[in-house]
């Protein structure tokens, strides 16, 4: 069976957990020894504190998708090493949840929906019932650790899991080791997801309007993301922000939520992208609320470089001395990039060939140090931006201040900042970009020029 959102959305069909499933048998039949078995646990459901009333629409945990995809919560599925039979347990509703939700699906419905070969609903000991049929010796369980958050993925716990042999430790890098290089299925996902995201950015480009707010610019792009991609989730919180607030590198949280008003000459800096089936897109623009030639921004923008700020006077001395002395840090605190798949930072970023996270300011922000390899998916997004807290403090360090014309620095102050971002396919003759927005003043003030004849 198929998912798809129907009216033209993209349709994805099962094959593509099917071959997820058959990458991760094939990668641990040399590594485990005869009678493995994979057990996973999906998403939980979760309700706002102590309510009845569901939080958020329930998106699956990324693991547990890559290899089921599996929509529904509260589920388990397992995968015997030997065989590569794959096995669903989802939860036997109570029989009024018909009443409130509508139809309780039965054991075929999953298994004809999700292609596993058996379906069992989660019954008392029908999960270890299976384990003991298919006379399981070691149970492979996952505990993964994120490398961005430090926020760990335990592993399923169950009534009588104690019984048996398991491990922690070899299936975590293993599967984010596999979900780093995209399948052919899975990039067609993604190409979809970021033609969404690129049109709806342009959508917004299209709307904007000094005395507009921030947030009605974030309305509009989830609008546009389900509206017309079938979207319902976002891959992140929008980052809508413009003038000064374009400084915030992860504006649009509870305490900034994109609440501006935005004003005639304020440059917008927007952050901003959906999921579709789980699959993420993460894409960044800027540009001037009016669209107008603004010759100081468009310069400004330009510069996110260091000898770019040389050159304008902000910055003085010799390059590689700045480097040394991570002057860029001061104006790009981030790393250039990160992985993305079924999440917007996706796993696997030191593992491999990486290098150790470095301690050094800026440096130390990289989401990965490996070295990039055909079909990983990775965000390039360099930019320049203007943070008070960073300038103040080089402005008091002896060593950076030296490179730092502070009058002319100080002209800068509130301005913001400037980010693009683009989701990016690594091939091995020549990468692709999959996002497509406009990128060059040129191309950006056509554009602009052309939605205010329109208008």
């Amino acid at each position: 069976m198929s998912f798809t959102m129907g009216n033209e959305t993209f349709i994805v069909t099962s094959k593509l957990f099917t071959e997820n499933r058959l990458r991760l048998v094939e990668m641990l039949k040399s590594k485990v020894q005869p009678g493995s078995v994979v057990l996973l646990k999906g998403g939980i459901e979760q309700n706002r504190y102590n309510t009845d009333a569901v939080d958020l629409p329930f998106r699956q945990e990324s693991y547990f998708f890559w290899t089921f995809g599996v929509h529904e919560s509260n589920c388990f599925g397992a995968i015997d090493i030997d065989s590569g039979k794959s096995f669903l347990f989802p939860p036997r509703l109570h029989p009024d949840f018909a009443i409130w939700h509508g139809n309780i699906n039965n054991e075929e419905w999953y298994q004809k929906k999700y292609e596993v070969d058996e379906v069992h609903f989660n019954d008392q000991n029908i999960i270890i019932e299976t384990l003991t049929n298919l006379h399981a010796k070691h149970i492979l369980l996952l505990k993964a650790n994120n490398s961005d958050s430090n926020e760990i993925l335990e592993p399923p716990t169950i009534d009588g899991l104690n019984n048996l042999r398991f491990d922690t430790a070899i299936l975590y890098p293993i599967m984010a080791e596999l979900r780093i290089f995209k399948t052919d299925y899975e990039l067609d996902v993604m190409r979809y997801v970021c033609k969404v995201a690129s049109e709806a950015h342009k959508a917004v480009m299209k709307a904007i309007k000094p005395g507009m707010y921030e947030y009605q610019l974030e309305s509009l792009f989830r609008h546009y993301c389900y509206y017309y991609g079938g979207c319902r989730h976002l891959a992140y919180t929008c980052i809508a922000s413009s003038g000064c607030n374009s400084a915030i590198l992860h504006y649009g949280h509870e305490n900034a939520p994109n609440t501006k008003k935005i004003i005639d000459g304020d440059l917008c800096l927007f952050d901003m992208g959906p999921e579709y089936n789980c699959y993420a897109s993460d894409i960044t623009t800027t540009f001037p609320c009016n669209g107008l030639r603004w010759s100081q921004m468009h310069i400004l923008a330009e510069r996110i470089i260091l000898s770019h700020l040389k050159d304008a006077g902000i910055l003085c001395g010799d390059l590689d001395e700045m480097i040394e002395a991570r002057i860029g840090a001061i104006f790009m605190p981030h790393g250039l990039g990160h992985f993305m798949g079924l999440d917007v930072h996706d796993c696997g970023g030191y593992l491999g060939d990486a290098e150790p996270r470095s301690t050094l300011p800026g440096l130390k922000a990289l989401r990965t140090t490996r070295t990039l390899r055909e079909r990983m998916v990775i965000t390039i997004e360099p930019g320049c931006y203007f943070i008070d807290t960073l300038l103040d403090a080089a402005l008091n360090d002896s060593v950076q201040s030296k490179f730092i014309i502070k009058e002319k620095l100080n002209e800068f102050r509130g301005f913001g900042g400037v980010r693009i971002e683009d989701d990016i396919v690594i091939w091995l003759h020549g990468n692709e970009r999959m996002s497509n927005v406009p990128r060059t003043v040129d191309e950006i003030e056509q554009f602009m020029y052309d939605k205010e004849m329109k208008n």
